[in-house]
């Protein structure tokens, strides 16, 4: 089981900046697909970003682009979600997750098979 730890979560005021990390234990992120998700209370699972293995592309919701950069650092094991111009829409509990095959329904998540436990992402003044 592939273990992913996301970090980076806080609380901050609209229009700030968080950056929220993606580290993976035990095995090489770089070979993954990696995604981005996040869960406001009362609402469903919705994909944020979406990064493909092997120098592939990097996907966004329709939500958050332009404002939001997904990458990868391999050398630090570790895929970012650089989120500016954030938006009290933007709270939620947001998660990683990875898998070798994902398909071009990315955003549903169901091709995803390890997560991690998540970070609280709070938008407010």
């Amino acid at each position: 089981q592939l273990q992913l730890v996301e970090s980076g979560g806080g609380l901050v005021q609209p229009g700030g900046s968080l950056r929220l990390s993606c580290a993976a234990s035990g095995f090489s992120l770089a070979r993954f697909n990696v995604g981005w998700f996040r869960q406001a209370p009362g609402k469903e699972r919705e994909g944020v970003s979406y990064i493909r293995n092997g120098g592939g592309g990097a996907y966004y919701a329709d939500s958050v682009k332009g404002r939001f950069t997904i990458a990868r650092d391999n050398a630090k094991n570790t895929v970012y979600l650089q989120m500016n111009s954030l938006k009290p829409e933007d709270t939620a509990v947001y998660y990683c997750a990875a898998d070798l095959r994902v398909g071009s329904d990315w955003y549903t998540g169901t091709d995803f098979g390890s997560w991690g436990q998540g970070t609280q992402v709070t938008v407010s003044s």
